[in-house]
């Protein structure tokens, strides 16, 4: 058997024998163990070389499954579900004992989400557990949104990749997390903050943390490439790099003066933008380029996302 196919069955075998399998999702593919076997959850923190501190989201394939993982629920979250599932919204809510403190780093809360991919969907619902899936690519490096970028990055230790093709989105889910009778936004993602405050008030929004997240992804280092990442103003930070091979990451104009100009949309439209952004970010980091010079899109939308993202990834930035 390839290592690479579209066999959702045999993908489901494999699960079920508590290997490591590659999901494709809207947002960024997931390296995916049954939630309920430590043993198989175990193994996801080894192949990322994950810190067991990072809890890990656990995809379900129907509200009913979700709920049967979290317990009492308030009533805004039935009406998220509702609202923005299947779809790149994951709520942190207080967990049932049947869930294993490893998947959520020993806190009494789990993350969980339905994703909108009908690969995925169709996985999900073939079993009879859900699925912890952190992104399929090893720990903190560019989350992939291809079956060629889990292989690039994880090669043999995973024993299957589903290939859904490139993801819809591009950028992780969002986080909402609900503490003390009040929403907080734990990470920006896939679903604008904008649309989640059309439904519920959000208290607070949190920033990335050092030390002990409360969700996947909320690192304040993540997503990097390997290659140095400057984030700023193309045209004032080039000249300082005169001689360098730079790699130029923008929004929708393109400048000269790197060796590489990548262009996350031409139109100038966030969802091409996030959509773009980790692949293009990985063929900056391929480009023998000596420096990444990366520029802020638009905070409105998407936007939050990318630019949160770009912070995470750069070694250096602008104020």
């Amino acid at each position: 058997m390839d290592r690479i196919g579209t066999d959702i069955q045999y993908a489901a075998r494999l699960l079920r024998d508590g290997k490591l399998v590659a999901i494709p999702t809207e947002t960024v593919y997931g390296l995916a163990a049954n939630a309920l076997d430590p043993g198989a959850v175990l193994r996801v923190f080894e192949v990322k070389e994950r810190p067991s501190f990072d809890p890990l989201i656990v995809h379900v394939g129907s509200k009913e499954q979700a709920l049967g993982l979290i317990s009492d629920p308030p009533e805004e979250a039935l009406d998220l579900m509702n609202e923005f599932w299947p779809g790149p919204l994951t709520l942190v809510l207080a967990k049932r004992d049947l869930v294993p403190d490893l998947v959520t780093s020993g806190l009494p809360t789990i993350a969980v989400r339905m994703p909108a991919h009908p690969m995925a969907l169709s996985l999900l619902r073939s079993l009879p557990f859900p699925l912890a899936a952190p992104s399929a690519n090893p720990f903190g490096y560019i989350s992939p949104t291809s079956a060629q970028h889990v292989i690039d990055g994880l090669g043999d230790k995973v024993a299957y990749v589903l290939d859904g093709g490139s993801c819809r989105i591009g950028v992780e889910s969002t986080v909402l997390g609900y503490k003390d009778g009040a929403w907080v936004l734990l990470r920006q993602g896939g679903v604008a903050q904008e649309s989640i405050e059309e439904h519920v008030q959000i208290g607070a929004v949190q920033a990335s943390s050092t030390s002990r997240p409360e969700a996947h992804g909320m690192l304040s280092s993540h997503y990097a490439p390997r290659t140095p990442l400057v984030l700023g103003d193309p045209e004032a930070l080039l000249p300082n790099y005169a001689g360098a091979r730079v790699a130029v990451l923008s929004f929708q104009e393109r400048y000269s003066g790197g060796m590489v100009d990548l262009v996350l949309s031409p139109s100038g439209e966030l969802t091409e933008a996030a959509r773009n952004l980790f692949a293009l970010l990985r063929q900056a980091d391929a480009s023998g380029a000596e420096v990444i010079i990366a520029e802020r899109v638009p905070q409105v939308g998407l936007g939050r996302a990318i630019n949160d993202r770009l912070a995470r990834a750069a070694t250096e930035r602008d104020v």
